[in-house]
């Protein structure tokens, strides 16, 4: 397999337990802890500015409601996306994709990419992922990942040097076969399906494994010592990307 260029650590949604998931001060925070890589959520709003959420909805993360690709993207950037969090962050904007990849690129850090599409436009926001990452990024470039073949397939089509990864929640009969005919060089799995197995087979496929969300200590010490690639975690203030093994 070619090097990877990915550290090993990958902070979750930047900070996104201590600070406000997908933002700017989750990156900052996560950076403050160590961590040089990132997994964050990328989604398009209505006029088809690329930028950070998780959910569907507006109403768990901002001071909004509804549907967030609904809404034009000079309306999502007046939002309050650091309330809920805490009163520390109150007026934290979401994040544009732009920005993320501005701070990202100043750093040199890496970034996982979640293409996290509106229900019914997942080719459309897989393309508009690739588009966007293709125009802004220099060096080494983000890993495209999602749940969602259409969205990655998206992706490829307008920018198919970039890299990809299919996410999985479960082992579904054809996953494999779907992660090989995508393109992918990694499979990314909640690490409760990770084992020895399934480790082998990803690698005898020419992909790296990667795993999510590991918060305990001993179970990430038994995935590295099973030779994962990737770790995605919560924990960044328990975890020293630096030493911890």
């Amino acid at each position: 397999m070619d090097a990877w260029p990915y550290p090993l650590w990958i902070a979750h949604r930047g900070a996104g337990k201590l600070a406000p998931e997908n933002t700017l001060a989750a990156f900052r925070l996560g950076a403050q802890h160590g961590y040089r890589a990132f997994e964050c959520d990328v989604k398009l709003s209505a006029d088809g500015v690329p930028f950070l959420l998780h959910d569907d909805t507006l109403d768990r993360t901002t001071s909004g409601r509804g549907v967030a690709g609904a809404r034009p993207w000079a309306e999502l950037s007046r939002l309050d996306a650091g309330s809920w969090h805490s009163p520390d962050y109150a007026g934290e904007p979401l994040a544009s994709f732009e920005a993320i990849a501005a701070y990202c690129l100043a750093n040199d850090f890496r970034l996982d990419l979640e293409i996290k599409p509106t229900p019914g436009t997942e080719r459309a926001t897989g393309q508009a992922v690739g588009q966007h990452v293709r125009r802004l990024w220099r060096g080494t470039p983000p890993l495209l990942s999602s749940f969602q073949p259409e969205a990655l397939a998206g992706a490829r089509e307008t920018a198919p040097e970039l890299p990809r990864a299919l996410l999985l929640d479960e082992l579904w009969p054809t996953c494999m076969a779907m992660a090989a005919s995508l393109g992918c060089i990694a499979v990314i799995t909640h690490h409760k399906l990770m084992d020895a197995t399934l480790l082998a087979q990803i690698h005898a496929a020419g992909q790296r494994a990667l795993v999510y969300t590991v918060n305990d200590a001993a179970r990430a010490r038994e995935l590295i010592a099973l030779g994962i690639d990737g770790i995605v975690t919560d924990a960044v203030d328990r975890f020293d990307p630096s030493s911890f093994a």
